[in-house]
């Protein structure tokens, strides 16, 4: 989830790319927030903003998950790219299994679904624990129950060190950033808030130079 309007205007300088020099035709990239949508569109990639969650609904099609993710271990760093073969609920339960999508410098990851912000360390610990995943999201497990996921693409936002509580209340259901939310936060979390962002702007460009 990346709910920062900061990334939103310094992403919307860059100029949009008419075609996607990575072959995805077929597929549509749900994205949950405007920022993760924005990149897509940038790449020519088909994008649908989905919300936090999938709240606005999954569309039809073959559907990518896309976006941003959490670490679940320390062998991860912010902008590593993951192209998943496993979606997985906090029990290690087998959501979705597929080949990966053949992303450039990608890494093979597990994804945990997960229906709420994971931002403590200690329950991130416990959660790769129980499930074995690598990272983790609010949509990948929505968008697998519908029967149509074809890949999961995530670059890592924040690692088991950051400090990202509250967070998810800068961003609104739909997906759209919560201007007096971001701003509440960052007046509470000062650095913490100010680090959060440099990170989610940074695991946007390696997604977007992933695909590039």
């Amino acid at each position: 989830m990346d709910p920062h309007g900061l990334i939103r205007r310094r992403l919307r300088r860059r100029p949009e790319k008419s075609t996607p020099a990575w072959p995805a035709p077929t597929l549509i990239f749900a994205c949950a927030t405007t920022a993760e949508e924005r990149v897509a569109r940038r790449l020519g990639l088909a994008a649908v903003r989905v919300g936090v969650r999938a709240v606005n609904g999954v569309p039809e099609g073959r559907i990518v998950s896309f976006g941003v993710a959490g670490a679940l271990h320390d062998g991860l760093a912010v902008g590593d790219v993951l192209d998943a073969t496993r979606v997985v609920d906090a029990a290690g339960a087998t959501l979705w299994e597929g080949a990966p999508l053949g992303v450039r410098g990608a890494r093979n990851a597990v994804v945990l679904a997960s229906g709420d912000l994971v931002h403590d360390a200690a329950e991130r610990r416990r959660l790769r624990e129980a499930s074995g995943a690598d990272a983790v999201d609010m949509e990948s497990g929505v968008l697998a129950a519908s029967g149509r996921l074809a890949g999961v693409l995530r670059a890592i936002s924040d690692v088991p060190a950051s400090a990202i509580e509250g967070v998810d209340t800068t961003v609104r259901a739909d997906g759209r950033t919560d201007v007096l939310g971001l701003l509440r936060w960052v007046a509470a979390k000062r650095g913490s808030a100010i680090r959060s962002i440099r990170d989610a702007l940074a695991a946007l460009h390696a997604l977007e130079e992933a695909l590039a």
